[in-house]
């Protein structure tokens, strides 16, 4: 079993350790896997994401420094660093490990901010944290409650951060399960071990946990909650902490900086200007919705005034380059409406080809069945009801020629 060092000391950047086993690369796995017999490297668990790092094979200047890339926990507790190398080093070989520090700093801040969120989340409104996640960009934790304001969240916030300013001690602890059923932990912890390590933030928190964290909750810097929004198992909310927190910060204030520069306002105004903009958009559209409906209307009369009846109807067969099919379906719809025998084959040639049939209500015909039997020769698709079909065509060749030869299911 590998000794894992970051258990006793997550400030431990560099280590000196032996290989125990080699999983070369295959098929499956295109990297090669190291087990060793001690590491401070952090594999993914708990939430937690994976430590990066180095492996140098030996100790002269010119050793190999081979990427560790990732860091998984296997299922039977076993700890596998997958490096990038051409070959695979060999088993028994001494190696000396570095671990990224700035990606083990940001760990630390995120896990540890998470440990005091999720503690301030339980002492002001009894609210327990149900899962964790820590991605590249920002961390979440899923709360067990059936319902989050954002006051509550400001109120977290407040607290959670005046526990980062206070400077706490944060410790690392061990004990056995039936002490820690004595010592008042936050949530249960996992049963199927023997020895727990526990993370004991003074006089605020004490939880079962083996990731890395600070050694005082100064270290966090601060702790930022971005959003909070309603999931299936309750309530997730977004956080970063540390120079996470004061990078999100940043990229979040110079994009309120550039849409407030687009509505020429002052940053504290752009909600306001959004909603404005929103309208106004939702009131051009009403707009353009109108015109559309009566220039379709004035189409409609035109068509009809100029059509005259043949065997007691009037078929209007028009193909339209400059209007789309929401047009050809609206002026349809004006036809067949306005008088009561007519049967109107549109098409549309501007985009994609598009067809439209329709007829009055009451007349004997299957605009559906017409539309499928004319797509089919145009190698299009389409469909609809007896009254009323529309479908696209993949070029518009052959489409008024189609047209013309389906009025022939009208004549006597």
């Amino acid at each position: 079993m590998t000794e894992r060092l970051y258990y006793h000391d997550p400030f431990l950047y560099e280590f000196e350790g032996k290989i125990t086993e080699v999983v070369p690369a295959s098929e499956i796995n295109a990297r090669h896997g190291v087990f060793l017999d001690r590491t401070a490297f952090y594999p993914t668990s708990g939430g937690q994401v994976h430590d990066t790092g180095w492996m140098s094979m030996g100790d002269s200047a010119s050793a190999a420094r081979l990427r560790v890339s990732e860091v998984v926990e296997t299922e039977d507790g076993r700890v596998v660093h997958y490096i990038q190398a051409d070959k695979p080093p060999e088993r028994g070989m001494l190696i000396r490990g570095t671990i990224d520090p700035e990606r083990r700093r940001d760990h630390m801040q995120q896990h540890s901010g998470q440990h005091v969120l999720s503690a301030a989340f339980v002492r002001l409104f009894n609210v327990p944290t149900v899962s964790f996640h820590m991605g590249d960009d920002s961390c979440s934790i899923d709360l067990d409650t059936p319902n989050l304001t954002f006051r509550q969240v400001e109120q977290v916030e407040q607290l959670a951060n005046e526990v980062v300013q206070e400077n706490r001690p944060v410790e690392i602890k061990f004990a056995t399960q039936d002490e820690a059923q004595t010592l008042g932990l936050r949530k249960p912890p996992r049963a199927d071990k023997e020895q727990l390590r526990l993370i004991d933030i003074q006089d605020f928190d004490l939880s079962a946990c083996g990731g890395t964290h600070v050694r005082g909750t100064g270290q966090i810097g601060c702790i930022l909650l971005r959003k909070f929004e309603k999931v299936r198992q309750g309530w997730r909310v977004e956080f970063a902490c540390g120079q996470r927190a004061v990078k999100t910060s940043r990229r979040d204030y110079t994009t309120l900086m550039e849409a407030a520069a687009l509505f020429s306002a002052h940053i504290w105004d752009v909600p306001e200007q959004v909603r404005k903009s929103l309208e106004e958009q939702r009131a051009a559209r009403k707009n353009a919705e109108n015109l559309l409906e009566e220039i379709a209307e004035l189409q409609a009369v035109r068509l009809l005034a100029e059509t005259s009846s043949d065997s007691g109807r009037k078929t209007i067969v028009r193909v339209f380059a400059d209007r789309d099919l929401a047009f050809i379906r609206l002026l349809a719809q004006k036809l067949t409406r306005f008088e009561t025998n007519v049967v109107a084959l549109l098409a549309s040639t501007s985009g994609q080809a598009s067809l439209v049939f329709a007829q009055s209500k009451g007349m004997p015909f299957d605009m559906g069945a017409l539309l499928k039997h004319v797509m089919a020769g145009l190698g299009g698709r389409g469909g609809g009801s007896k009254d009323m079909a529309q479908g696209g065509a993949p070029t518009t060749v052959g489409l008024e020629a189609a047209l013309q030869a389906a009025t022939g299911n009208f004549s006597r």
